[in-house]
């Protein structure tokens, strides 16, 4: 079923990628006031790491985000077994009977519920439900990243993206009030109605989270660019929004295409949610704010463009957005610059230097690196260094190695770390190689800090 979202070039990754993936079969019941999400997830976990594992580790996210989420009948390979929680009940640690060997698999299977805030809460009101939009964003139990620090789980500062999660591939079926629109993560695969519910399942993968949304307000705006279909879904009251997002983002496209390699995927969804944030990314979803619909200012472009950029890095090209965050939210707004250059020219290019120069000066220049944890920086320092002083950075790597070479470097990093997690240590390792010179002051100055 997942080779329907890949286009055609992309269909090999299956066989290569698919085998070891964790691999999530969903299935739940969204209410009629879509507050509450109920179901079963079963899912299929191979270890690829180089050492038995004792235990299997899951985020269980709503917990942190202002919601509540419940497991019951949890079993591993179908014989019941006893979950311990941790960091507010948003780890769950799953133990196995003996440990999972190197290149052996388990079927982990629960059932699960989660209340859905209905205020804005934390993470820019990115999992709520709030006039009569249901934005449900890393709604279900979702394995942690095993890597070299052992299972990744901690509580993230919630004014950064949350989650840092492997490529994994989902078979998700919903039924939800008939009324309802379902926009989510990946293809629809079937969907059929009965009585006053709808029963869609979709396909997604690779993918590391799987997005869904639901309202009876949105309608569907679509329009093609190359092998992938593009849908924005909104409300009515702003149907000229959606379809000016829909051109901006098949520019988008267009011009990420061009200079990193081909979206990987079929289908991409831009849908307005009421969330706090400018926008929000979602593999193969891009969220932008109602707000900015409503207003359509320069900064809906913006928005639009970054979230765009994010389907290259942090969908296909994975980082720990926690610890390493300027690995995809500054490279990407380096992306937004370049989409800046290439669609609107030299003005365009001058442009969103000054906004980046404005977004770094909110912490007065502060030649602070870009390179640290979320949580090591203020939420202002978050935007200004981040957003601001991080895309400056892949400017002035572009200044040293040439644009040439950078053109090169960024379409090599995009293939090589292809559904995998990068890390800076790697993308200083490719751009010196594209180089053929010792980048370490540079990274020290901008990312690392001296003390590195």
């Amino acid at each position: 079923p997942f080779a329907a979202g890949l286009i055609p070039a992309e269909r090999a990754t299956l066989d290569r990628i698919l085998p070891g993936a964790s691999v999530y079969h969903l299935d739940i019941t969204l209410s009629d006031d879509l507050t509450h999400l109920s179901g079963r997830e079963e899912v299929r976990y191979t270890n690829r790491e180089d050492a038995p594992l004792p235990e299997v580790v899951f985020r269980l996210f709503p917990n942190l985000l202002g919601g509540k989420a419940t497991v019951t009948n949890l079993t591993v390979n179908r014989q019941p077994a006893e979950p311990a929680f941790r960091l507010q009940e948003s780890e769950m640690i799953v133990p196995l009977a003996s440990p999972l060997a190197v290149g052996e698999s388990v079927v982990i299977g629960m059932d699960f519920a989660v209340d859905v805030p209905t205020t804005a809460g934390s993470n820019y009101a990115s999992f709520a439900t709030l006039d009569g939009i249901a934005a449900l964003a890393h709604f279900y139990p979702l394995i942690a990243v095993f890597d070299d620090e052992g299972w990744n789980a901690e509580i993230p500062p919630t004014y950064g993206d949350v989650v840092y999660a492997d490529s994994s591939f989902y078979r998700v079926r919903v039924a939800a009030p008939a009324e309802v629109v379902l926009v989510a993560s990946g293809v629809e695969a079937e969907s059929r109605r009965e009585g006053g519910t709808q029963t869609v399942t979709y396909a997604a993968g690779p993918v590391r989270d799987f997005y869904l949304a639901a309202s009876p307000r949105y309608t569907r705006h679509s329009q093609t660019v190359g092998q992938t279909t593009l849908h924005s879904y909104a409300p009515d009251s702003v149907a000229a929004s959606a379809e000016q997002a829909l051109d901006y983002a098949a520019d988008a496209l267009r011009t990420f295409d061009a200079r990193f390699g081909d979206y990987p995927f079929t289908e991409l969804d831009l849908i307005a949610t009421p969330t706090l944030a400018g926008g929000i990314e979602y593999p193969g979803v891009v969220v932008v704010a109602l707000a900015l619909y409503e207003r359509r200012g320069d900064f809906f472009e913006t928005a639009t463009a970054h979230e765009v950029a994010h389907q290259w890095f942090y969908s296909v090209v994975g980082n720990d957005q926690v610890d390493d965050p300027w690995l995809d939210e500054s490279l990407v707004q380096y992306a937004t610059w370049l989409y800046y250059r290439d669609v609107h020219g030299a003005t365009g290019d001058a442009g969103f230097r000054r906004v980046l120069e404005g977004y770094w000066n909110r912490a007065q220049h502060a030649d602070t690196p870009i390179g640290l944890p979320v949580a090591a920086y203020t939420e202002e320092e978050y935007g200004a260094i981040v957003y601001g002083r991080g895309p400056l950075f892949f400017d002035a790597l572009a200044q040293t190695i040439g644009q040439e070479a950078m053109d090169a470097l960024l379409r090599d990093y995009y293939r090589t770390y292809q559904w995998d997690i990068a890390t800076p240590e790697g993308l200083q390792q490719l751009a010196e190689a594209h180089c053929d010179c010792d980048l370490s002051p540079l990274f020290r100055e901008w990312v690392f800090g001296e003390g590195e």
